[in-house]
């Protein structure tokens, strides 16, 4: 079943657009949310989420071990997997290694394509700005966007979400055969 993947800028809608399009499935909506409430300001941005969307859907706070919920969510249930940036940020955190996180990004994104109902995958695009001054920032620069590249490969769409709008991504053997 399709898996698409939104991403685009910090608070572009893309948020907003996974929770529009898990609104016209007629079956059961499941939210993976990565965030982790370590501080005020992520409390609320966390309380703002829960408030907007609809009390049927369920949601699931998974900081880290995003293929086992993705795993374990119900076949018929449309998906949203909301973030990738956070998850990624989480797993350094705990200071799993690189390459180890791209791997898991790779199992994570193979059971999302291999589901059969509808997955919605948000995360932002951090590396569009200057180079970062320090490794870790650099680090994760980097790391995100091997995350975000495992999701797209599995993907039957992806798209840049700028100020609401969507601009849609090709495959580069799509342009260039």
């Amino acid at each position: 079943m399709p898996v698409t993947v939104l991403t685009g800028p910090v608070a572009s809608g893309k948020s907003r657009l996974a929770a529009r399009l898990a609104s016209t499935w007629a079956g059961p909506v499941v939210v993976i949310a990565t965030a982790e409430a370590l501080d005020d300001e992520m409390r609320e941005r966390i309380e703002r989420h829960r408030r907007e969307r609809p009390d049927a859907w369920t949601v699931h706070e998974v900081p880290v071990d995003l293929a086992e919920a993705i795993g374990a969510m119900p076949p018929e249930a449309f998906a949203i997997v909301d973030c990738l940036t956070l998850w990624t940020s989480n797993l350094m955190g705990a200071a799993v290694a690189h390459d180890d996180i791209v791997e898991r990004a790779g199992t994570a994104a193979r059971k999302a394509a291999d589901r059969s109902s509808p997955v919605v995958v948000v995360s932002n695009e951090v590396g569009w700005g200057i180079v970062p001054m320090n490794d870790m920032a650099r680090e994760y620069r980097d790391l995100l966007g091997a995350v975000n590249r495992a999701f797209v490969e599995v993907s039957d769409r992806a798209a840049v979400v700028i100020a609401g709008s969507v601009v849609p991504l090709a495959r580069a053997e799509e342009m260039f055969p």
